[in-house]
């Protein structure tokens, strides 16, 4: 880890290098899934059967595999889980709470259980005054295992919300990136403390992302970190431009990984989905419709719920007028041109495309 270990550092630092614009993909026929087979926010084939368990009462296969992630220091699997285990647990919270009374030390739901609290405490107008009264469920997930950098994005995402000072976030990041360098979750909990530290400084997100993305493994989700970015100062009207070429090769970068992954898979819906969001901003229509096929048949919530009430009509709204726009021609959006921040790049979703309000 060279560009990131100083959180602060980065903001004054330019980025080293950009990866080359990919050339747009030769029109051909794209058979996507039909609307009716489309899901929102599904579970994997290890997920699904042990949420299955517990929403009958059967907390262990859910416990079992988080246990497994844990051992195996597979950390993006054990980030998503969490998050989708809480969200389970706040409709269903029986299994959670049998499981907490079970084992109240146990680090797997030390650790749901944390997330769950901050997620709730997340979504009232009180936000801030009840996270700082869930810090002690963070500070227990994170010292019942002390390897795991889990804990830590939700310590870092917890901070952002109760407006922590920049020199306790550099602390928690510190602490991050020493247990999991090029962890993507925490790379996100950063990116988006910073854009609300700083609001406005997109240039400067730019930077932070783009030393994290040419830091991290070529098969590592913290090469979308530029694509965050780009989606942050796409949906933000404020701040000073950013170059087009700029935003063109955040979503090249990410959409050069998401070529080397297995296609229709849940586990990469949420990068896909967001790289689709951006492609649609950018007006690059043949891009889109090519990562709507590696999608399949994957919505997200996010980042269709940033427009929507109902993500996965937005989303199936979207598949249908980028097939329109492949089909009839419509023209694309060129690179080099400079996005103001009064006109970004496709703030009417295309002019020519207009998306249904939902």
């Amino acid at each position: 880890m060279v560009g990131t270990m100083a959180l602060m550092d980065a903001f004054t630092r330019t980025s080293r290098g950009r990866g080359k614009t990919a050339g747009t993909a030769a029109p051909v026929p794209v058979v996507l899934p039909p609307d009716d087979e489309v899901l929102l926010d599904a579970p994997d084939d290890l997920l699904g059967p042990a949420l299955v368990e517990a929403a009958g009462g059967d907390p262990a296969p859910v416990a079992e595999l988080l246990a497994a992630t844990r051992r195996g220091g597979s950390w993006e699997q054990r980030d998503r889980y969490v998050r989708q285990v809480a969200a389970f647990a706040r409709a269903r919270p029986e299994w959670l709470d049998l499981w907490r009374a079970r084992d109240p030390r146990d680090p797997d739901g030390l650790l749901v259980d944390a997330q769950r609290a901050v997620d709730r405490a997340w979504e009232s107008p009180a936000r801030a005054e009840l996270l700082r009264e869930v810090s002690p469920r963070i500070t227990a997930a994170a010292r019942a295992d002390h390897g795991d950098p889990v804990p830590w994005r939700l310590a870092l995402d917890h901070a952002r919300g109760a407006r922590a000072g920049h020199t306790y976030f550099e602390e928690l990041w510190e602490a991050a990136v020493r247990r999991a360098p090029h962890h993507y979750g925490c790379h996100v909990a950063a990116l988006r403390y910073l854009a609300t530290s700083w609001h406005g400084s997109h240039r400067e997100c730019f930077d932070f992302a783009d030393l994290a993305a040419q830091d991290a493994p070529e098969d590592s989700l913290t090469q979308t970190l530029p694509l965050r970015a780009a989606f942050g100062y796409l949906t933000d009207r404020c701040g000073p431009e950013v170059p087009r070429d700029r935003l063109d090769a955040a979503a090249d970068r990410a959409a050069a990984l998401s070529a080397r992954l297995p296609e229709g898979r849940p586990s990469l819906a949420e990068p896909r989905n967001l790289l689709t969001y951006v492609l649609v901003r950018l007006e690059r229509w043949r891009d889109a419709l090519e990562l709507l096929r590696l999608t399949g048949p994957y919505a997200t919530s996010f980042p269709w719920d940033r427009d929507a009430d109902d993500p996965l009509a937005r989303f199936l709204d979207v598949r249908q007028n980028v097939r329109a726009a492949v089909a009839s021609g419509c023209p694309e959006r060129g690179s080099g041109a400079p996005a103001a921040a009064s006109d970004r790049p496709g703030s009417e979703w295309g002019g020519r495309l207009r998306f249904g309000d939902h």
